[in-house]
């Protein structure tokens, strides 16, 4: 081979080192960025387990053990990872759909993905716990890449990556939820449309639909993203070849994963609305735009009346269930953590590219406009967990403060995860 042709060589062969070493590095980050954070989950919610126990609550939410099935340390061990919604995930993994009108509230990917690498272990359980822990990393590995893309700075990518590993309910990241995957294959769809992957973009947004009905909301940044690449290229919004269509049946792909769960409903003899309807059986129907945010507000004011009356008869608000003085204070929880997150909200708004601000926007508004009646702001911090272009926002924020600030911040969402975690593993409601 000549003196050029060597060049030639290298000059194709350095892009591909650029990029292993990129993703190398953003895996170092992830690692450590997930070491740290799991640590402070297992630890926290195993002692609190151990040291604690459980709450009331849990013989009735859960009266066939699913989530307590290996004894002493096993047990104390799973507690962060498999409370509340785990039973259904796992009922879904071991017994299907079946005529129950809530179980299509939860999509399938999860729990399939859970019974296939469970089946060789004997345990969907276990198989959940995998996926969720594996998915996280992931998650934050391709975080970190997309931290570079949109905002050049490595520091602020590592500060993305620590904001979200210790977001205070976090530890739903490596539950036996569906938070961990949703929020690989939203950040996934949304990196591989920065880097011109359209087919890979269309398919992840797809598998998210699968995992959420929310996922179907990425076609929002998705679609804005496609529109800003061709307006930095000069092109107008539609091109006339047929290639320059690619983007726009990815995006148009994203709905597939939804339609696939009523399809096979239809097919099966059930109801093809299942998944829809079901949102009726957990009561949640459409209040109008954002109402919940005012009903919200109401309920956490009256719980803090409730309180402050130091009696619980009468009820002041709508209700819920349960001690009135335990629900006025999560209902207060509940509109402190939306309103905590208000400034990231309006910094993803400012400061990122508007297809990151509108799939807020949009996301925010599904259970916003759609509120629980006992309890308008049900999961809203379960919700904002998966909102990862608000980790981006917190990156460039804490970039941009001194290395003290940083840490104190970074360390105060840490303990808040450490006693969240604790209330999670001992059956105390936590989103």
């Amino acid at each position: 081979m000549g003196v050029e042709g060597t060049r030639a060589s290298r000059r194709t062969a350095l892009p591909a080192v650029r990029l292993d070493v990129a993703w190398a590095h953003a895996l170092r980050e992830a690692l450590v960025a997930f070491a740290i954070s799991r640590a402070l989950v297992l630890v926290s919610g195993a002692l609190a387990a151990e040291l604690l126990g459980q709450s009331g609550r849990a013989p009735g939410f859960d009266p066939a053990g699913v989530t307590h099935p290996f004894g002493g340390l096993g047990d104390a061990l799973v507690a962060p990872m498999a409370r509340w919604d785990t039973v259904w995930f796992l009922a879904i993994a071991d017994g299907g759909y079946g005529d129950d009108p809530a179980r299509p509230a939860f999509f399938p990917l999860y729990p399939l993905l859970a019974k296939a690498v469970g089946a060789p272990l004997g345990s969907s359980l276990v198989g959940g716990i995998l996926i969720s822990w594996a998915a996280f990393l992931v998650a934050l590995a391709v975080l970190h890449r997309l931290a570079m893309v949109e905002l050049g700075d490595a520091r602020a990518a590592r500060y993305a990556v620590l904001a979200c590993a210790l977001f205070p309910t976090a530890f739903f990241h490596t539950a036996v939820y569906s938070e961990g995957l949703f929020l690989a294959l939203s950040i996934g769809a949304v990196y591989a449309a920065r880097q011109g992957a359209w087919a890979w973009a269309g398919a992840l947004g797809a598998l998210a639909a699968g995992t959420r009905s929310a996922g179907v909301l990425l076609v929002v940044p998705l679609a804005l993203l496609h529109l800003r690449a061709r307006r930095e290229a000069g092109l107008p919004p539609l091109g006339r070849r047929p290639s320059e269509h690619r983007p726009l049946l990815a995006v148009a792909l994203v709905p597939v994963g939804m339609l696939a769960f009523c399809g096979w409903f239809a097919l099966t003899g059930g109801d093809v609305r299942a998944p829809v309807d079901a949102q009726q059986v957990w009561f949640r129907e459409f209040a109008g735009p954002f109402v919940g945010l005012w009903d919200g507000t109401v309920a956490a004011v009256q719980g803090a009346r409730q309180l402050l009356s130091g009696a619980r008869d009468p009820v002041y608000f709508t209700a819920a269930g349960g001690d009135p003085f335990v629900v006025a204070q999560e209902n207060l929880v509940l509109l402190a953590f939306l309103l905590a997150c208000v400034p990231a909200i309006v910094g993803v708004l400012r400061r990122l590219p508007v297809a990151y601000g509108a799939y807020v926007v949009a996301a925010l508004a599904l259970p916003l406009s759609t509120p629980v009646a006992p309890q308008p702001l049900m999961s809203t911090p379960r919700f904002l967990a998966v909102l990862f272009p608000l980790y981006l926002w917190a990156g460039l924020r804490l970039a941009r403060a001194s290395a003290r600030t940083a840490t104190l911040a970074l360390g105060a969402s840490a303990i808040l995860l450490c006693v969240l975690t604790a209330r999670f593993a001992t059956w105390h409601w936590v989103a």
